[in-house]
């Protein structure tokens, strides 16, 4: 475990949130990639249910917060993650989703030592834009998209940190530099203080893969992989109108037909879209990327230690009643 993922665990072990005892720090704070919220594993009183919690950064509004967790329970897919509980009115606040072992993307890189292969890169992001085909179908936009929003478990990424950006400041106020935001996938038109909109997704979404394959969020075109460069630069494009849809990225990373060939990365035609997915394959094609050594070695190790400390992991003791 890092000493920065250990510290955190100390700081947050033995307090509680909502009706669930906090186990340990989910982030991985030397990262340097801030995160949108506060993230704990918790388990409840009786032991039976462990929970991945979040509550807002201080200083966040928690009404917004709140707003845009209760809204999350909305998303549909297998690779998001929407809020199964919230806080109660006049609660503090705090969400919580079933908890599955993860690890946020910038700890994973972490882990594994550097970027991520081009094999995990390109699942994850048929994965993401799987996610984000079907809630733009939904009408919502996720206006958090960002590496740390990412968890990556064994059978798939989960999307969490969903309305980050509207939760961080209402519509009209600048974002820049506001606690939570990670510079480089903020799309510059949700910088300055517009509406989020679903081609902004697409512009954090490509960030979000620009980091799982170099460890940057906006690096030089020549330092991503030949087979992502193309499709990975639209995404960043600067106009929104230029971006690719989900539909789109699809294709160029999951194509229909079978895997990519080797090199590929420009994206050609989208097929026409349904609310599940591509045309022709409801299911979508995310999941045949997604198989067994879609991860690397070392980040499914630290995986199955994170669930077998969490297993033999005791609930903190209460303190005891001052006389």
């Amino acid at each position: 475990m890092p000493a920065s993922v250990a510290g955190a665990e100390g700081r947050a072990r033995g307090s509680a949130t909502g009706p669930y005892a906090v186990l340990r720090g989910l982030d991985d704070e030397a990262s340097g990639i801030p995160v949108p919220e506060r993230r704990f594993i918790g388990r409840s009183a009786d032991g039976d249910r462990t929970v991945l919690i979040g509550a807002p950064l201080p200083g966040a509004d928690p009404g917004r917060f709140l707003a845009e967790a209760e809204t999350s329970r909305y998303l549909l897919g297998p690779w998001s993650s929407p809020a199964t509980e919230v806080a109660a009115p006049g609660d503090a606040p705090w969400h919580a989703r079933p908890y599955v072992p993860a690890l946020p993307l910038p700890a994973a890189l972490t882990v594994h030592g550097g970027p991520l292969p081009e094999r995990t890169v390109r699942a994850l992001g048929a994965a993401l834009a799987e996610t984000l085909a079907i809630g733009h179908g939904q009408d919502l936009t996720h206006a958090g998209v960002s590496p740390a929003a990412v968890l990556l478990a064994a059978d798939g990424p989960r999307l969490t940190c969903f309305g980050a950006v509207r939760a961080a400041a209402e519509d009209g106020t600048p974002r820049s530099g506001l606690p939570g935001l990670e510079s480089g996938s903020l799309p510059p038109e949700q910088a300055t203080g517009g509406r989020p909109h679903p081609a902004g997704d697409i512009y954090a979404l490509g960030a979000t893969l620009a980091y799982a394959a170099t460890g940057y969020t906006v690096p030089e075109r020549e330092e991503l992989p030949a087979a992502l460069r193309t499709v990975v630069t639209a995404c960043l494009s600067r106009d929104p109108a230029a971006r690719p849809r989900p539909a789109e990225l699809l294709d160029a990373l999951a194509p229909a037909g079978g895997p990519p060939a080797p090199g590929a990365g420009a994206a050609g035609p989208p097929p026409p879209a349904t609310a599940s997915g591509p045309a022709g394959n409801p299911a979508g094609r995310a999941a045949a990327l997604l198989g067994p050594g879609w991860l690397p070695g070392r980040i499914i190790a630290a995986l199955a230690r994170q669930s077998a400390e969490l297993l033999a992991a005791a609930l903190p003791v209460p303190p005891a009643p001052q006389d």
